[in-house]
């Protein structure tokens, strides 16, 4: 163990000092103050003669008669599980007045992607019970698909909903249902959304079945780096040692991508578009591309990122890179929000690009694309005559037109609104999809085959009788 009283600089989140010997990118250091008070802390930047140091509980109290101490090891995870059902702040400590964490090893959070030799495809359905995700823009194991939202939108009530209903369904081979965990890491959160949270866990039960990582907005920002690294080095040993299917919930990644800028202002770096760091990109993908299946593991990693866009800008830096590294999107749609949509997901923007391998015949069912396909095209036409009877009138649509504009209302209004307590398995979903098509002539129906039109179309009393 090193220890100096060599600090030159302290600014912001970071310290300066000055060394005499090699220090460790990301070691450990441990900073006493003058008043005996210890903070834990990690190298972020290492030269010859001079190292900086990011604070995780901020530099309030060190000055420059501050002792250093460089522990020669990188921050780690303890990690068991045991820790289902706990709850942890930004930093990996108990909160929940549990007892001790008595790991069964401790793990680097730093991580790597998977190596893409072994990274096993994803091709396996995970239930949300949010017909708009499932019906839609279906999550699948080992997937990475982030929510866009923006500010004063319920994307939290969302990601609460997922967490609670989320589940993948029974083995096909052996009939039994997999292991199934959540870990969930909020990231600069306040204190009455931290209290939302747990009320709702606890209420649920979800509790039980998750890990949480809660860091505050008036935790040190520098903690925000650290908080979803904890969590995905939790999930990676969950799925990948204890065969667990896991879904990482991180919100709100603005949050943390706004730590990042903090920290590259405090260090006087040369700013990247809009002020944010030009290493985000590479920063960001550290953490998607943690997610996925290993071959000849029984476990999984799937992420959903959530993100409030400034602005509801979507080619603000954040959700642009997000989406370049990322398999596709859900948005979040203000203006279904307004109109009291719950949850407000907007189909047309939102994309799975890993969808058709998730479902089909022996995944979900066998009209599940067909359903999704023909259900994004009546939508779309129907958004589209939206903006023709704003200058027409209604009156002056044919009868087609008119029941392409029911059907747009009935879909937000049926399909896409459940509320955030409604947990919707995929057969509900789907039925309540092909009784939405039925309002159409099966003539218009030309993304469905024709042999599941017959097995699941619905005639009601009137298309009957007018066929007759």
């Amino acid at each position: 163990m090193k220890e100096y009283q060599t600090i030159t600089e302290i600014s912001g989140p970071l310290v300066f000092a000055e060394v005499d010997e090699p220090i460790g990118y990301d070691e450990i250091v441990e900073i006493e103050t003058p008043q005996g008070e210890t903070k834990r802390g990690q190298v972020l930047e290492s030269s010859e003669g001079l190292v900086a140091i990011q604070v995780f509980e901020g530099t309030t109290g060190i000055d420059r008669n501050a002792s250093v101490r460089f522990l020669g090891e990188t921050l780690k995870m303890p990690v068991t599980e045991d820790l289902l059902g706990r709850v942890l702040d930004g930093s990996g400590q108990p909160i929940d007045g549990g007892p001790e964490i008595v790991p069964d090893e401790r793990r680097d959070i730093v991580g790597a992607a998977i190596n893409p030799y072994s990274r096993e495809y994803p091709e396996e359905f995970i239930q949300t019970g949010v017909s708009a995700i499932d019906g839609m823009n279906t999550l699948v194991r080992g997937q990475k698909l982030p929510i866009f939202s923006a500010s004063g939108l319920p994307h939290n009530n969302l990601a609460l909903q997922i967490a609670r209903q989320a589940t993948v369904p029974e083995d096909e081979d052996s009939g039994e249902e997999s292991e199934f965990a959540v870990v969930f890491g909020a990231m600069g959160i306040t204190q009455e959304e931290a209290n939302e949270f747990m009320e709702d866990f606890e209420r649920t039960g979800a509790l039980e079945r998750s890990v949480v990582f809660t860091n505050l907005a008036d935790d040190p920002a520098v903690e925000r780096t650290v908080t979803p690294r904890l969590a995905l080095t939790t999930a990676e040993y969950l799925a990948f040692d204890k065969d667990y299917h896991v879904l990482v919930i991180l919100t709100d990644m603005t949050n943390y991508c706004e730590a990042l800028r903090e920290i590259g202002a405090a260090r006087e770096e040369v700013p990247g578009r809009r002020g944010y760091p030009g290493y985000m990109y590479t920063d960001l993908a550290q953490l998607y591309e943690r997610a996925g299946r290993i071959e000849g593991r029984e476990g999984s990693v799937t992420q959903i990122p959530i993100l409030t866009m400034p602005g509801d800008d979507d080619t603000h830096p954040i959700p642009d890179l997000t989406g370049y590294i990322t398999e596709g999107q859900i948005y979040i749609d203000r203006d279904l929000n307004s109109q009291g949509i719950r949850p407000p997901i907007n189909p047309l923007p939102s994309l799975s690009r890993l969808m058709d391998d998730g479902i089909g015949e022996g995944l979900t069912r066998e009209d599940h694309a067909d359903v999704s396909d023909q259900m994004y095209a009546a939508y779309a036409e129907g958004e589209d005559l939206r903006d023709l009877v704003n200058i027409v009138g209604r009156e002056a649509l044919s009868e087609r037109d008119n029941k392409y504009l029911d059907f747009a209302e009935r879909f937000e209004a049926e399909f896409v609104n459940q509320g955030f307590d409604t947990d919707r398995s995929i057969e509900d979903t789907l039925d309540i999809g092909w009784d939405l098509l039925s309002m159409l002539p099966k003539s218009e129906l030309n993304r469905i085959d024709e042999e599941l039109i017959e097995d699941y179309y619905r005639e009601d009393a009137e298309s009957v009788e007018a066929e007759a």
